[in-house]
């Protein structure tokens, strides 16, 4: 428990004052944000605000979490690793994507070809490594699982590892989209990754106890994971560097987090779901990203099956994500981050609801 401790505090330190400096820094080499034409008109008055904050998280989560193993005397874990691995390496492409905006001056970066390769890269590796006998441990447990989980393993079958990999990639990447997806409001994105990392930190705590034989009650036992607390510790870390990027990207945002923290934090989110055995419980605890995702995914299909069949493209949404509709409804921005951030409290409510009930009965 001192390793989270730890690794969440000091994460929250770095990003708090590292973040004041990055303002500082981009603002003075001319890193500033690029803004949709085709976006809400309030909108851009942002134009030039330092963006690639995203980096300033990365760095205070690794450094939170390596001084919470320097302090604490132990080893990084596989399961760590593989997560860092996941949450820098997307981070790389969301890097690549905000640099070509900022070089070319315009907000179209990498191609959506090429970021999707780069995504696919990072999550096949991150899937391969996960599986790999090399990886496991002396119950003979690797870091990912064979299996489909919700709150547990469903064993009854075991997949083809092709198929495994399959559903790694499309679990990393969309989750990854779905967090570049939200981040289009003064921290939105931002504080809706602080509830559902906070909540993955209870899940591998409570994971943690009852496999280490921590817990005093005689509840059922929970699924069998490989290094739940360090799981923890990352997650914590995690939590950290988004409570002390918050507080300048909070409207008005003082510096945005680009794609290099957009897509670092949702493969984080998906590491800690695969890592953890709860792909499924994922769409709970991130029900905000799902919206968030699917209001996208109705604009463009209700677009072009009106435009096909009519002539005329229609929408469901005056504009997508759906944030941006509520804002061109006439509601306030930070009115809208609220109310969202509220949605994302009720989600992460519920699904630590069902794992914790689960947890007890152990059914």
């Amino acid at each position: 428990m001192r390793a989270i401790l730890v690794g969440g505090g000091l994460a929250l330190l770095i990003s708090l004052l590292g973040t004041r400096v990055a303002i500082r820094r981009f603002t003075e080499w001319g890193y500033g944000q690029e803004i949709r034409d085709d976006g809400p008109t309030t909108h851009h008055t942002k134009r030039g605000t330092p963006t690639m904050g995203g980096v300033v998280i990365i760095l205070a989560t690794v450094l939170g979490y390596a001084g919470a193993k320097l302090l604490t005397g132990t080893m990084p874990t596989a399961s760590a690793l593989l997560l860092l691995f996941l949450f820098v390496g997307m981070g790389l492409v969301g890097f690549l994507d905000d640099f070509i905006k900022i070089y070319k001056q315009r907000n179209l970066g990498l191609r959506s070809k090429a970021k999707m390769v780069g995504q696919t890269v990072i999550a096949v590796t991150f899937g391969v490594l996960a599986l790999s006998p090399a990886f496991e441990d002396d119950r003979g447990q690797t870091p990912a699982s064979r299996h489909i989980s919700f709150i547990r393993d469903f064993e009854r079958w075991t997949l083809p590892v092709v198929v495994v990999l399959l559903l790694i990639w499309l679990v990393v990447t969309a989750t990854s989209n779905a967090v570049n997806l939200a981040d289009g409001l003064d921290g939105l994105a931002t504080g809706a990754s602080v509830m559902v990392f906070g909540a993955y930190m209870l899940v591998n705590i409570w994971q943690n106890n009852q496999w280490c034989g921590q817990s005093d009650i005689t509840y059922g036992k929970c699924y069998e994971v490989r290094d739940p607390l360090d799981l923890a510790v990352i997650a914590a870390a995690i939590t950290g560097a988004c409570f002390g990027f918050l507080w300048w990207n909070a409207s008005p945002a003082q510096i945005f987090m680009g794609d290099t923290g957009s897509l670092a934090l949702g493969g984080a989110l998906a590491g800690f779901a695969i890592l953890s055995r709860t792909e499924l419980l994922l769409v709970i605890l991130g029900g905000l990203f799902v919206i968030e995702t699917v209001s996208v995914m109705l604009q463009v299909t209700w677009f072009k099956a009106t435009k096909k069949f009519t002539g005329t493209g229609r929408r469901i949404f005056r504009i997508a994500p759906i944030h941006h509709h509520f804002e061109m409804l006439g509601w306030e921005q930070v009115t809208v981050v609220i109310r969202f951030w509220i949605i994302t409290g009720l989600c992460v409510a519920a699904g630590l609801g069902i794992f914790y009930a689960e947890w007890v009965s152990g059914t």
